[in-house]
């Protein structure tokens, strides 16, 4: 039971991959974490060639919201913040999946854009770091985009979200769930492609060290600290290892490595093809695994509210 003191607060991330619910209570500046729950929805794989959301994926993802909310049950509107990322700034139907899923969940959903939630982003992360003025890179591969920020200490000061994503660029090079070196450069290119766009701000030396928050990065990291690799990190070699061994693999069906989700081997392909390219793009050498992200960004925006801060509208 909460004190009179305390406040229940909580955040909801529908990711294109992933949907999050993270559960705690606020009490003079400080968070506690109570409950922290996450469903592979795969949303962002669900967007059919008319750019519609079908109804087997909007249904994915309204029974994850009424699980969370039975979770939600009793907090106060206030103290909740549930967003929607890149899928449905895209489907052309989110509306229909909006309005019932708002009901379903007890709260709004507030759909952000690729600035925002790259803002929320690096928030989330910087709020898990050390205090420091060191320049920070900050990457999130997500399912159907990657968001960029460039900033000091905790102040976000360039922010970027790309059209590039595991679950599309796996969708689009990986069909057909093989792997093989052909459909490796071609999305690797592709993805260097889209980068290109943006590189100019983010390049090395413009920030002292590189972090990677979300799935991607956490995937990678863990099958690199199962084989050998420091734990936390990825540089360009782990890659390359990773690589030779889903080319080895030669499909999904075939791959067993240590460290790697059965959830995960579907969107590796196109993640992994991701990384590669930001290495390249970038001059990455080692990115750094945070363990802030998202959702962490909408608790420190919940508890700014107490204190006047920033608010989502």
């Amino acid at each position: 039971m909460t004190q009179p003191h305390e406040r229940r607060i909580a955040a909801v991330d529908l990711g294109s991959n992933s949907f999050r619910l993270e559960l705690g209570v606020y009490d003079n500046g400080r968070f506690e974490r109570t409950e922290y729950l996450k469903e592979t929805v795969r949303l962002g794989g669900g967007i059919d060639h008319n750019g519609h959301l079908t109804m087997d994926a909007m249904q994915r993802g309204w029974d994850c919201l009424a699980r969370f909310g039975q979770r939600l049950v009793g907090f106060d509107g206030s103290n909740v913040l549930a967003v929607a990322t890149q899928t449905l700034r895209e489907a052309c139907n989110r509306d229909d999946f909006l309005g019932h899923g708002a009901k379903i969940l007890g709260f709004p959903i507030h759909v952000i854009s690729g600035t925002e939630e790259a803002r929320l982003i690096y928030q989330g992360v910087a709020q898990a770091l050390p205090h420091s003025l060191e320049r920070r890179l900050v990457i999130d591969i997500g399912g159907r985009s990657t968001e960029l920020i460039l900033g000091q200490g905790a102040v976000p000061e360039v922010m970027d979200s790309c059209h590039v994503g595991s679950i599309s660029w796996s969708m689009q090079f990986f069909a057909d769930q093989r792997f093989v070196q052909t459909s490796f450069d071609a999305a690797e290119a592709a993805a260097r492609a889209v980068l290109a766009q943006v590189q100019s701000a983010y390049r090395s030396p413009a920030w002292n060290t590189a972090y990677g928050s979300a799935g991607t990065v956490s995937a990678v990291s863990d099958v690199l600290a199962e084989a050998g690799w420091p734990a936390g990190a990825v540089d360009r070699t782990g890659l390359d290892w990773l690589k030779a061994q889903l080319l080895k693999a030669q499909s999904t069906h075939s791959l067993h490595l240590a460290g790697m989700r059965e959830d995960r081997k579907a969107i590796i392909g196109g993640g992994l093809s991701i990384l590669c390219a930001l290495f390249d793009v970038l001059d990455i050498r080692q990115l750094v695994l945070a363990t802030g992200g998202l959702r962490h960004g909408l608790l420190l925006d919940i508890s700014g509210r107490f204190e006047g801060g920033h608010r989502l509208p």
